[in-house]
């Protein structure tokens, strides 16, 4: 009689991955019945979905190796001690991902107890050694921007994220998550200001370099508890409420809409805390790809990858 391998029933579906190209006879490992431990077989990937809350276990059941395929994320988050950046460094904490932190100032001076899980690092990205930061990052999350003279603001909102980009693709970065603005209706000569030029500018490269894996987030208002120095700005006593308001009147303000700058003052102001888990989200989930507006910037934060 020919041998026949059995193991458990102890899940409803199984895959089994023979890793040795080798064929295997059973016949010739099995004689007379005996019995011989899979310990003793190459080994087997298994994966196992149960559908029973509760599973006998035989005491006498063979041994199966359990290959699990689980990815430890690690992120470089530039501008990690500003206002959107340390609140994203704080978020990829509280769900056990790797930060390191890039901004000039280098560690923040407040306290808080995820500071200290935070590698900090000083330096501008025009200047930096990206070999001291990007090797075994799995993605990049840039928080860069300002305002300033024109030349200034093309400087920092375009051509500082643009070498950011292209320097994560050179390391070969799976993931990067740019932090842009608004796309608000105002008149094409203050869209073309240092500050919405760059931004696009920004945009536009990461979506060239990362088409299916590029994430661009575009809040407006950014309200939260913003802290500069040894000082904390409220600024959620204003943006709280005024999002609330808004989002109850948006079906009654929605033909205002197309007026020029209308959304100036229309458009719901945002939670630093939703804009950081949009983020950390998109990182952690291969679905999220392309340019968020405000309300699915809300979606994104209340999704969690199961």
């Amino acid at each position: 009689m020919a041998s026949v391998l059995v193991f458990p029933a102890t899940s409803t579906s199984a895959s089994f991955l023979l890793r040795p190209s080798l064929p295997i006879r059973f016949n010739s490992l099995f004689h007379n019945r005996s019995t011989i431990s899979l310990t003793q077989l190459p080994r087997f990937g298994v994966r196992c979905s149960y559908a029973e809350a509760s599973i006998n276990a035989d005491s006498n059941s063979a041994t199966i190796d359990v290959v699990a395929d689980v990815r430890s994320e690690r992120i470089v988050v530039l501008g990690g001690s500003g206002f959107v950046g340390s609140a994203i460094c704080k978020a990829a904490v509280s769900k056990g991902i790797e930060v390191v932190s890039v901004s000039r100032s280098g560690r923040p001076t407040y306290p808080g107890s995820w500071i200290d899980q935070v590698s900090w690092i000083p330096g501008d990205v025009f200047y930096l050694n990206w070999d001291e930061v990007l090797p075994g990052a799995t993605a990049v999350v840039s928080t860069i921007g300002g305002f300033g003279s024109e030349e200034q603001m093309l400087r920092i909102n375009g051509e500082a994220n643009v070498v950011a980009v292209n320097a994560a693709k050179d390391y070969g970065i799976p993931k990067f998550v740019f932090i842009s603005v608004h796309d608000y209706n105002l008149p094409s000569f203050l869209l073309s200001s240092g500050y919405f030029a760059g931004k696009r500018k920004a945009e536009s490269e990461v979506l060239s370099k990362y088409p299916n894996s590029g994430i661009v987030l575009r809040p407006g208002f950014i309200y939260g508890k913003r802290r500069v120095d040894s000082y904390e700005i409220p600024l959620d006593l204003v943006g709280e409420p005024l999002e609330r308001i808004l989002r109850s009147v948006e079906n009654f303000t929605k033909p205002l809409n197309s007026l020029p700058a209308s959304d100036l003052i229309l458009a719901p102001p945002v939670s630093v805390d939703d804009v950081a888990l949009a983020a950390i989200n998109s990182i952690t989930d291969d679905d999220f790809f392309g340019v968020y507006t405000i309300d699915q910037i809300k979606e994104a934060a209340k999704k969690v990858k199961v």
